[in-house]
């Protein structure tokens, strides 16, 4: 089906172009390099994945073909692609944002997918890594020739990870002694085809992350069958049964809580820009069809009620494009503090889920169907909704910021 991007002035006014994603001329707000760096990706996502992603949703993202699309995605030069040196490029955290919005696009699963090899996994050996686990491991993951994932969420510990029963001991004496892991844990993207696993597991003194090679012994990743949203992304559950792991497997600069914590803010930022590239698309697929379709004798886009819809959805993406940028700007200063993010997080995944909900009705029936990309981005943003925090994570971290009452316990 073919989309349009254009808005047309009414013919009283200049004969003007506005785009859905640039209304209010946020392009403006861009540097050459940011521009440069969104149509590379945009580009690559129109000619190799905007046409496939529908089947791979349909039927399931093979192992194989994840393996494949992330070592495309190391050509382009996008996996880890804000993070300095070891064969990243070093772009700029808006940069980094627009690339997001182009693969979410397309698919929540594949910025998703990009997200834990750059701002979890490679950011977790990047921020706290000994320099021999930084030159092992991130070369390979910047061109994709080796995945990673990361493993926090348990079974019965999700908004809570300081709840997590995984567990780490050592065995021996000394500080070459051997780390013992045992746990489990769950909803982990890229698992299964990951070539090492940041697992965090609890220790005597405290939360500490450790790097788990595939293969080694008592470790192992399963699929997670049944899913009803990110079907274009794998999704596993770890397994790790005495898994003996060298002193020097362990992350050195991670003490605490807050090693995990601020790589999930590193995947927060991105959601903040990916879920722009959903609520862009559906958009535009309800202005087309609003166009087309014909009911009692004209296009349902000249009645009242379907552009108020229309305008409410464009509202909405240009409010919260203007929120990533700003966020993105405060990163780029190194001013961003969580509390912001989690703003971003939150008011900008409810809103693109909005977008797409109001744009299924403007297709009426046919808005769930495979033909058009709208219900699949609405499935997958249920997820991204839920996933880096919930809406009442994200709520009580504003709320404790207003009132400086803590309402977690």
């Amino acid at each position: 089906m073919k989309t349009t991007s254009a808005l047309r002035r009414p013919s009283t006014g200049p004969a003007e172009t506005l785009s859905v994603d640039n209304y209010l001329d946020i392009d403006s707000r861009l540097t050459a390099d940011e521009l440069d760096a969104r149509e590379l990706v945009r580009g690559f996502c129109d000619k190799r994945l905007r046409d496939v992603v529908p089947d791979w949703y349909e039927r399931g993202l093979a192992e194989q073909e994840a393996r494949d699309v992330l070592r495309e995605f190391g050509t382009l030069g996008v996996l880890g692609m804000h993070l300095e040196g070891y064969g990243c490029p070093g772009a700029g955290a808006v940069s980094y944002g627009l690339a997001c919005t182009e693969l979410e696009a397309v698919d929540s699963g594949l910025r998703s997918m990009v997200s834990v090899q750059g701002s979890l996994s490679m950011a977790a050996i990047h921020k706290f890594g000994s320099e021999e686990q930084r030159q092992t491991w991130l070369p390979r993951m910047a061109t994709g020739e080796a995945l990673g994932c990361f493993g926090l969420t348990e079974p019965d510990s999700g908004s809570d990870p300081g709840s997590m029963r995984t567990v780490a001991r050592r065995d021996g004496g000394g500080s070459r002694a051997d780390w013992v892991l045992n746990g489990t844990k769950m909803w982990i993207t890229n698992g299964a085809i990951a070539d090492v696993a940041v697992v965090w597991a609890r220790t005597e003194d405290g939360i500490r992350g450790f790097l788990v090679p595939a293969g080694t012994p008592g470790f192992r990743a399963t699929h997670m069958k049944g899913k009803l949203s990110m079907r274009a992304s794998i999704t596993s559950e770890l397994i790790l049964d005495e898994v003996r792991l060298p002193a020097d497997a362990r992350l050195p600069g991670a003490h605490g809580l807050r090693g995990p914590l601020s790589c999930l803010g590193e995947a927060r930022f991105g959601i903040v820009f990916g879920v722009l590239g959903p609520a862009r698309e559906s958009l535009r697929t309800a202005i087309e069809y609003a166009g087309t379709r014909i009911q009692f004798g004209k296009p349902i886009a000249g009645y009242q009620l379907t552009q108020q819809k229309l305008v409410e959805m464009l509202l909405e993406l240009q409010k919260a494009t203007l929120l990533a940028l700003h966020l993105g700007r405060l990163k780029e200063d190194g001013r961003l503090l969580p509390e912001q993010l989690s703003v971003g997080k939150l008011n900008n995944v409810r809103s693109a889920l909005g977008v797409c909900r109001t744009a299924r009705t403007v297709l009426g029936a046919n808005g769930i169907m495979q033909e058009y990309p709208v219900m699949r981005h609405m499935a997958n943003l249920e997820s991204v909704l839920t996933y880096e925090g919930t809406v009442e994570v994200h709520t009580l971290v504003i709320g404790q910021t207003l009132t400086g009452q803590n309402a977690f316990r």
